[in-house]
């Protein structure tokens, strides 16, 4: 349901649109919260459009289809974000190592620690260089929360590990 969300959400704020066009939105904007590629989007298109969630505006060269919201797709795109309760469930590689760092020695464990940290600083790096401004800002913010945070909290696994 949340691709059919994500790709509903994307025409409804930036309108009419292919899927090759939703897949490049999907690349440099949703994509911090939510993936998806063309195999996934261009199905999702063609069972939204039969369930009347979107209609093909126009057909160009070569098959390629401009898709738009229709008002039955609206009022789904409203309903979900009023009354979607967001499910609590990670699914978080970086969970499932720390969860079970324990089982290496405090050197290795550091040097886990350490790799997670890097990682998440570029990250941070790299959405700091985005816009805070426009569509997207919202999840942006909470994305540039988050990684602070796991900064913040590796800082402080380092530490305790560095005192054992």
């Amino acid at each position: 349901m949340s691709l059919r969300i994500a790709l509903l959400g994307l025409l409804r704020a930036k309108g009419p649109a292919s899927g090759y066009d939703l897949a490049k939105k999907f690349e440099h904007s949703i994509d911090h919260v939510w993936q998806a590629g063309h195999t996934q989007i261009y199905p999702e298109l063609v069972k939204m459009a039969a369930d009347g969630l979107v209609t093909v505006e126009a057909e160009g060269a070569r098959g390629r289809k401009i898709y738009e919201i229709t008002p039955e797709g609206q009022r789904v795109l409203r309903e979900w974000l009023l009354g979607h309760e967001p499910s609590m469930t990670v699914r978080s590689e970086t969970a499932l190592q720390t969860f079970l760092m324990p089982l290496l020695d405090r050197d290795d464990a550091i040097a886990v620690v350490e790799r997670i940290r890097d990682r998440f600083e570029r990250r941070r790096a790299e959405l700091d260089c985005e816009s805070t401004t426009g569509f997207g800002r919202y999840a942006l913010k909470l994305g540039l929360a988050q990684v602070t945070a796991t900064v913040q909290w590796a800082d402080e696994v380092l530490a305790d590990l560095r005192r054992d």
